[in-house]
C-alpha cells in the first residue's frame, strides 16, 4: 500500500460550461438535470431512439437541454466535458474523440463525487464480482441499527446523485460500486472500502481481466481507515498493495477460517474481529453468530463478514453488526427457498449470472440437480464444472449458450445425466422444472443458478426467478 495525501474535492463550477451526457437513462436524466440547474449548457447523446428515450427526451427538452437521439457516435461541437452512462464501453467513438481532443470523461459517480457539500457524508465502499448488493445492504442494515443515517445507494438502483444532492442528510453512505462506475470515476476518494473477490466477467468491455482488475482496484485509492480485502482472494489483497491510500490506511482481510491479527473471520460458529480490537495480537471481539446471518451460506457469510469489517472500520460497536444482521433480509432470488416437494427443495438463485456466482450457489448444497444457461458473455465454464462435479445428481440446460456447459460436463462430469431442452421460450422454464424433478430423490437440491445472463430468454434475471418459483408452485399444485 502506498501513501499519498489526498485533498477533498472542490465542488466545480459549470455556468456556461458546455457538457454532453452521454446516454439517458437511470444515471443520465439526473446527470443532465443536475448540471443544467447548475448553468451548463448541456446535450444529451443517446444511441437509442425508442418510446422511452422519446419520452425522457422531451422531459429534458422542456428544461432547455439539448437532446440528440439515435446518436452517440458524434461529439458535440464545443464540448468541455463528458459525463457518461457508467455502461458505455471506453472504446465508443465519441470516448476516442474525446480523448483525441483532450477532453475529460467522468461517469455519474464521479459527478456525484465532485459535486458533493462541505461536510457531505463519507462513502464506505463495496466492489466485487459477486456479493456487492448483499453486502452494501447487509452494511447498511448494520449501520441503521448503530443509530446512524445512511442509505444503500450507487449501483444498486438509488441514484449517487440523488443521495448527494437529495434534502436527506446522511452520517454515512453504504456505496456499491461495479467496474464500469469505478473506470469512470478517477478522484473518488473513500473512507474505506472492500472487493469482495475477483472473476472473469464483463470482459468484453474491459478488454482483459488485468483492465477489469485495475478498475475494480480503483475503489482502494485514496481509503483513509480500512481497505478491506479477502483472504481466500489473492488478487484482491494484490490491489490493496497497489492501492495508493492515505497515511495510517490498514489492510484488513475478511476469511471464513480463523482470523489472524487485522482480520475478521469465523470460530465455532462465532463471527470474530481481530482487527478493530486493542491489542490485536492477543484479543478477539465476538460480533455475531453464524445462524444471525440470513441465509447462513459460505459466500453469504463472506458478505456478512465484509459488511462488519467496513461498519467497524467506522467505528461502530460489536452490538449493532449482530442486531444489523439479524435485522438483514435478502433480496429476491438469491439463494431463496421456493418450496419442498417430495422431499426435494427448489431453490431461486438466478442472481447467479456468472459462473463465480453459480460456483458459490452450488458449493452451498450437497446433492443437486442444477438448471443452467442462458447467456454466457463469453464466459467458460470447465473450471465450474469441474470443481462442483460431485454435487451434481443431473442437469437440465436452457438458453441460447447453453452447449459451452454441455460440452464443459461432457469434459468433466460425463457420468451426470444431463438433459438438454433446445429452447429459449420462456416457457421453457416449466418443462426445466419437470425435468428437473424427475431427476431429483429425496434430500435433493434442485437449484436454479443459471451462471449466465438471462436476456435471451427473459427480461432480466428477476424475471427469469419468477418463472422458476412459478413453475414450481404449478408443479405442488
Amino acid at each position: 500500500m502506498g501513501s499519498g495525501q489526498v485533498t477533498s474535492s472542490v465542488s466545480p463550477d459549470f455556468q456556461g460550461k458546455h457538457v454532453t451526457v452521454a446516454g439517458l437513462g437511470v444515471s443520465g436524466v439526473p446527470a443532465a438535470r443536475a448540471l443544467h440547474a447548475r448553468g451548463a449548457v448541456v446535450t444529451v447523446v443517446n444511441d437509442g431512439d425508442d418510446a422511452r428515450a422519446r419520452e425522457q427526451a422531451a422531459e429534458l427538452e422542456a428544461l432547455g437541454v439539448t437532446v440528440r437521439l439515435g446518436d452517440g457516435a458524434t461529439l458535440p461541437e464545443g464540448t468541455e466535458l463528458i459525463v457518461t452512462a457508467p455502461g458505455w464501453k471506453p472504446d465508443k467513438p465519441l470516448f476516442q474523440a474525446a480523448r483525441a481532443a483532450g477532453i475529460e470523461i467522468w461517469g455519474d459517480v464521479e459527478l456525484a463525487w465532485r459535486l458533493r457539500g462541505p461536510g457531505a457524508a463519507p462513502w464506505l465502499a463495496v466492489t466485487g464480482t459477486n456479493g456487492k448488493t448483499t453486502t452494501v445492504q447487509m452494511l447498511a442494515s448494520i449501520l441503521r441499527a448503530a443509530g446512524l443515517r445512511t442509505a444503500a445507494v450507487g449501483n444498486i438502483g438509488v441514484s449517487l446523485l440523488d443521495a448527494v444532492l437529495g434534502n436527506e442528510e446522511y452520517d454515512v453512505l453504504a456505496v456499491e460500486l461495479s467496474s464500469y462506475q469505478l473506470h469512470w470515476a478517477p478522484s473518488l476518494r473513500a473512507h474505506s472500502a472492500a472487493v469482495l473477490n475477483l472473476a472473469p466477467d464483463h470482459l468484453d468491455w474491459h478488454g482483459s481481466m488485468e483492465a477489469y482488475a485495475r478498475d475494480k482496484g480503483r475503489v482502494y485509492e485514496g481509503n483513509r481507515v480500512a481497505c478491506v480485502y479477502n483472504v481466500a482472494d489473492k488478487l484482491t489483497e494484490d490491489l490493496v498493495r497497489e492501492a495508493d491510500v492515505e497515511e495510517g490506511c490498514r489492510a484488513v482481510g475478511f476469511t471464513l477460517g480463523t482470523p489472524g491479527p487485522s482480520q475478521l473471520g469465523v470460530v465455532d460458529g462465532i463471527l470474530v474481529d481481530r482487527a478493530f480490537v486493542e491489542n490485536r495480537q492477543k484479543n478477539a471481539q465476538e460480533l455475531a453468530e453464524v445462524s444471525d446471518v440470513h441465509p447462513p451460506a459460505p459466500h453469504n457469510i463472506a458478505n456478512a463478514l465484509a459488511a462488519a469489517a467496513l461498519a467497524r472500520a467506522f467505528g461502530v460497536p460489536p452490538t449493532a453488526v449482530r442486531d444489523g444482521l439479524r435485522a438483514f433480509t435478502p433480496d429476491a432470488h438469491r439463494i431463496a427457498h421456493v418450496a419442498d416437494l417430495d422431499g426435494v427443495a427448489y431453490v431461486d438463485d438466478s442472481k447467479a449470472t456468472n459462473t463465480h456466482a453459480a460456483e458459490a450457489s452450488l458449493a452451498s448444497y450437497e446433492s443437486i440437480v442444477w438448471i443452467a444457461g442462458g447467456l454466457a458473455k463469453g464466459a467458460t465454464f470447465d473450471e465450474l464444472v469441474a470443481k462442483s462435479a460431485k454435487r451434481l445428481r443431473g442437469v437440465v440446460l436452457i438458453g441460447a449458450d447453453r452447449a459451452l456447459i454441455r460440452e464443459a460436463l461432457a469434459r468433466h462430469a460425463p457420468e451426470v445425466p444431463v438433459v438438454d431442452l433446445d429452447r429459449t421460450d420462456t416457457g421453457a422454464m416449466l418443462a426445466a422444472v419437470q425435468e428437473a424433478r424427475r431427476l431429483a430423490v429425496a434430500g435433493d437440491t434442485v437449484l436454479l443458478a443459471p451462471a449466465c445472463a438471462s436476456m435471451d430468454m427473459f427480461a432480466n434475471y428477476n424475471k427469469r426467478g419468477d418463472a422458476f418459483a412459478q413453475a414450481v408452485r404449478e408443479l405442488g399444485a
